[in-house]
């Protein structure tokens, strides 16, 4: 389908399933894990304000837009964020994301 791409999911209990994402919508990678049935908190509501949404970028980072202050700011208060992670709340998703793989690491308390 034109304007939709596939991406890799791993939940927190290892378990892999490929989502198609519609890029046409202008919905964060937050609000589509949750469309998905996937326990994401997202307390703060997408407003890089609680981490709950930390995913790990496993492949596929390099075409996501880097990272904004505020969102390295919020990754800094983790003590398991590294280079490849982001909050899913802050992504935006095109064409060019197509096979992009995370890991949902984000807090269920």
């Amino acid at each position: 389908m034109e304007n939709t791409i596939t991406i890799n999911v791993e939940d927190r209990d290892g378990s892999t399933q490929e989502v198609l994402v519609p890029t046409d919508i202008n919905l964060s990678l937050m609000e589509i894990l949750k469309a998905s049935e996937y326990d994401i908190l997202a307390t703060c509501g997408g407003m890089a304000l609680c981490a709950t949404c930390h995913v790990e970028v496993l492949s596929g980072g390099e075409n996501l837009p880097a990272p904004e202050d505020q969102e390295l700011d919020m990754l800094d208060t983790l003590p398991d964020s590294d280079d490849n992670s982001r909050l899913a709340c802050q992504l935006r998703l095109t064409d060019e994301d197509n096979g992009l793989s995370i890991k949902i690491k984000g807090s269920l308390q």
